[in-house]
């Protein structure tokens, strides 16, 4: 007769390992449903919905010239589905001429207001803990040079939904302009931000940039001590970015556009510790981005 003591001390050892195995095993067909739901949503409908219109017209058309009702039923049953799948999309695209001439001219309207103000501060983009109690993202943009960033930070307590203005230390607590794309890209993940590092945005941001959302042609991210290299090739902000650092030099270290000050809020998510676009470069023809971050220890 077996040990049953020894049977199910081998049964203990080795649960934990199918456990893992089993997780794995989920993680990895949750991942193979969002690609696949990511290549849903990229489908154009419009493939199915021109050819369905036009075979459903010509039964109509057929119907009245032999005078029969079977025609007709399956030419409507065809027009139906070729309208319904004519005006019922999976996303809704909007072109980027319309998205640099809604969101450029409050872009520039805020950094002039940071030029006017004479705020020579780095833009530093907080960590969640400095504003528990509301989903969103702060940016500090201190009325001196950043020397010792730190040292130039609100108090965590001070900072609340309505404050902009400090007097000590001086300067300013904006909402970053890429705080919602962030959210977005919660959203597509379906994870938060907060409870993952940073092997996990290496692994899924190119993947969401390129494949997701459709940001971007190409995406990479190397990260370096406490330097983070973004370069992002052929991105649809490409236009709003040139653009941009025309009429601000240090736009994007301080009040940066959405793409870059996206990146930035998911990374103080993610890191838990502030964070600085340290410098970036944008090519002649705007075809490549390239951004650098740098995590602030407190």
């Amino acid at each position: 007769m077996p040990n049953t003591h020894k049977v199910k001390e081998h049964e203990t050892r080795f649960a934990p390992k199918v456990l893992i195995e089993t997780i794995q095993q989920l993680e990895d067909e949750k991942e193979a449903l969002r690609r696949e739901l990511w290549k849903y949503k990229r489908k154009p409908a419009g493939r199915i919905g021109y050819p369905l219109l036009s075979l459903g017209a010509m039964a109509l058309i057929w119907s009245v010239i032999s005078t029969s009702y079977v025609p007709a039923f399956i030419g409507i049953a065809l027009t139906f589905w070729g309208a319904l799948l004519l005006f019922i999309r999976p996303i809704k695209y909007v072109k980027a001429d319309l998205l640099n001439s809604t969101a450029l001219p409050t872009f520039t309207a805020i950094n002039r207001i940071i030029k006017n103000l004479n705020y020579k501060g780095k833009g530093v983009y907080l960590p969640p803990k400095h504003f528990k109690g509301f989903k969103s993202g702060k940016l500090f943009i201190s009325s001196e040079e950043n020397i010792d960033i730190i040292e130039y930070l609100p108090p965590a307590e001070k900072i609340t939904r309505e404050e902009v203005f400090f007097k000590n230390p001086q300067g300013m607590c904006l909402t970053p302009s890429g705080v919602d794309l962030t959210n977005l890209f919660e959203d597509e993940l379906g994870i938060d931000f907060n409870k993952v590092d940073m092997e996990y945005l290496q692994t899924n941001l190119p993947k969401l940039f390129i494949e997701g959302l459709e940001i971007a042609k190409d995406f990479e991210m190397n990260t370096r001590g406490k330097i983070i290299r973004i370069k992002i090739w052929n991105s649809i902000y490409k236009d709003f970015c040139s653009r941009a650092r025309k009429t601000s030099k240090n736009s994007c270290t301080s009040f940066a556009c959405p793409l870059c000050s996206s990146i930035a809020c998911a990374l103080t998510r993610v890191t838990g510790k502030p964070i600085i676009i340290k410098k970036s470069k944008v090519s002649s023809k705007g075809e490549k981005i390239e951004v650098h971050y740098q995590i602030i220890e407190e």
